[in-house]
């Protein structure tokens, strides 16, 4: 019980202040979006020229930096990798697309749907599809292999990467690309947005919160902890739009999404599937990534690719839907998981 009152706790801070970060700039129902803010510094890095995205997230390397800072004080900062990388980094790269035609990554879903937005229950329904399909190629053996110790240094490359880009952005602006319109022009003070991406990566790191850990645990083994985090966020998400007068029920004219329900279906459904065999949403590889796994450091760098080619190659959807060349990479998507997941069963029978 002292677990769920913690996890409760820690979900309702975190649903707060991410409506909180809406209040003080960020774009409506994007308090929190792993998807859009490492689309954004993928922009703001140049990986891709849409303009309108282009920001260099400081949630984001707060999150990394707050997650590696709570794991090195709890002396849970173990250096890790080896397992599958580059499959990782693959199914990173195809779960940053389906994201991107659905308009957001997991977080942004329970957030989209403490604002009102129903697209996002038909999101939510195919992200819940998803995770049951990982959890079909769980049970017939489907793994990305152990992982080995690694050295320190090589655990911790990607926090000091996150810590000398913020150093960059704060001391050479000119290096970089700020959107003057759009999504990526709105945004929190560095310093409140660094400051929530801390705290947040802090507490996602003592939680272990994952927004698919918490629908795979409790289908597989009933276990309900991180299910009871990812319902705190949403019902304190939803309280604070209410007094905020941010709550707007519908489908229509919701902030950054679109209305084909089709679409946010298979999106979603396929970042379940992907997040189910790497074992983790892209919050929870952000956290992971801080306490040195680099396994997860790689499938978050397989994001920040996929999010430069769905804006380069005009697979991520906008306000007026989905695109054709989206639609295509998203069945893609699904075929190469199938594909990848078959493999590694028939890998486990066979060894």
């Amino acid at each position: 019980m002292r677990e769920k009152r913690t996890i409760i706790i820690f979900g309702a801070i975190i649903g707060i202040i991410s409506v909180a970060l809406v209040y003080f700039g960020n774009p409506a129902n994007m308090g929190f979006c792993l998807a859009c803010f490492i689309r954004d510094t993928a922009g703001g890095m140049g990986l891709h020229r849409a303009e309108v995205v282009q920001y260099i997230r400081p949630e984001i390397i707060g999150l990394l930096l707050g997650s590696c800072l709570l794991a090195l004080f709890r002396k849970e900062f173990t250096p890790r990798g080896g397992s599958s990388p580059f499959t990782r980094f693959i199914i990173g790269f195809f779960v940053m697309i389906g994201a991107l035609m659905f308009l957001g990554c997991p977080f942004r879903m329970v957030l989209r749907i403490a604002g009102g937005d129903l697209n996002a229950v038909i999101g939510l329904v195919g992200f819940i599809l998803g995770i049951l399909a990982g959890i079909f190629f769980l049970n017939k053996g489907f793994t990305l292999k152990r992982t080995y110790s690694l050295s320190k240094t090589e655990g911790s490359l990607l926090p000091v990467t996150g810590l000398i880009l913020l150093i960059l952005v704060l001391a050479v602006p000119s290096l970089f690309f700020f959107s003057s319109e759009g999504p990526g022009s709105k945004h929190a003070a560095v310093l409140i947005s660094l400051t929530a991406g801390l705290i947040v990566g802090a507490l996602a790191q003592r939680s272990r919160f994952c927004m698919v850990g918490g629908i795979r645990d409790f289908v597989l083994f009933r276990e309900s902890t991180l299910l009871i985090g990812f319902v705190s966020i949403l019902v304190f998400a939803v309280i604070m739009n209410v007094i905020l007068g941010y709550f707007h029920l519908g489908f229509a004219e919701q902030p950054v999404a679109h209305t084909d329900g089709l679409w946010n279906l298979l999106g979603m459904l396929l970042v379940g599937f992907g997040c189910t065999l790497l074992g983790g949403c892209p919050l929870r590889q952000i956290v992971l990534s801080g306490e040195g796994n680099t396994d997860s450091a790689v499938t978050v760098i397989g994001l920040l690719v996929g999010a430069a080619c769905c804006h380069n190659f005009k697979l991520a959807s906008s306000a007026e839907g989905p695109t054709l060349n989206g639609q295509i990479a998203v069945i893609v998507g699904l075929i190469v998981l199938v594909v990848i997941a078959v493999m590694g069963c028939k890998e486990t029978t066979n060894s």
